[in-house]
């Protein structure tokens, strides 16, 4: 199984299926295809498209079968998972749990969850984009006063958050097993602290379980490790100093 993806340090989507696939021990070859540009004649969208038809990243490749799309990459690991779970059980490498909730009632909920974040949260998404190595506080603090979008996106995040860790009990929005809804959003938790959003302490206390993760720690490590710096990337720096 081969996982293409971005620059960690910016990208988000190529971020949900890689922690995923971390967290729950399945094996995966990384094939990071740095980004130049994006016009078509660039080194990452001739590669990309020689992979895949949208020529974007994140590309899962296993054997034959190229799945795109973020969301479709996690229900087939889903799949997965679940056709594997004997084989991953016994693997010491593998957590062997369940990626969505396993009852009926909480996998439509976290789907709705992973749905909205797919579609949804255009401002945060466009004004705050995903920079971990980047400490931009004051971006953050002039992007809310500025952007009611950020705002309106914020609190949703919130609400949803706060309401699924009261409804579970946490320590993950589902209850005790680290599941696609956490990946899902762990490039929004990226955002809150590159931007120092402010959120409840719930939600604070939150962000910091999902940072701490060793899967998500894993890709910060490899995010800062990168010091690449893209400048049709970075709308609020000059350069990594």
């Amino acid at each position: 199984m081969k996982l293409y993806i971005g620059n960690k340090n910016y990208s988000s989507w190529s971020m949900r299926p890689w922690v995923l696939l971390t967290d729950a021990g399945i094996r995966f070859d990384e094939v990071k295809v740095r980004f130049d540009a994006f016009t078509p004649e660039s080194s990452f969208k001739r590669t990309m498209a020689a992979v895949a038809p949208t020529a974007k990243v994140p590309v899962l490749a296993d054997g034959d079968l190229v799945v795109w799309d973020t969301l479709a990459i996690a229900e087939y690991l889903a799949e997965y998972s679940a056709r594997h779970a004997a084989d991953l059980a016994a693997d010491q490498q593998s957590r062997g749990a369940q990626l969505w909730p396993e009852q009926t009632a909480q996998r439509a909920r976290a789907r709705s969850l992973c749905a909205e974040m797919h579609s949804g949260f255009g401002s945060l998404r466009s004004h705050c984009p995903m920079n971990i190595e980047a400490s931009l506080p004051e971006v953050g603090a002039r992007l809310l006063a500025e952007q009611a979008g950020v705002r309106a996106d914020l609190a949703r995040v919130v609400a949803m958050w706060s309401a699924s860790l009261h409804a579970s009990g946490g320590p993950w929005l589902f209850g005790a097993s680290f599941g696609i809804v956490d990946a899902y959003f762990a490039p929004v938790v990226m955002r809150l602290r590159t931007y120092a959003l402010p959120v409840p302490a719930d939600v604070a206390a939150y962000v910091e379980r999902v940072a701490a993760r060793p899967s998500v720690a894993a890709w910060i490590a490899g995010a800062l490790a990168e010091r690449d710096f893209l400048d049709f990337e970075e709308p609020y720096r000059k350069s990594r100093a």
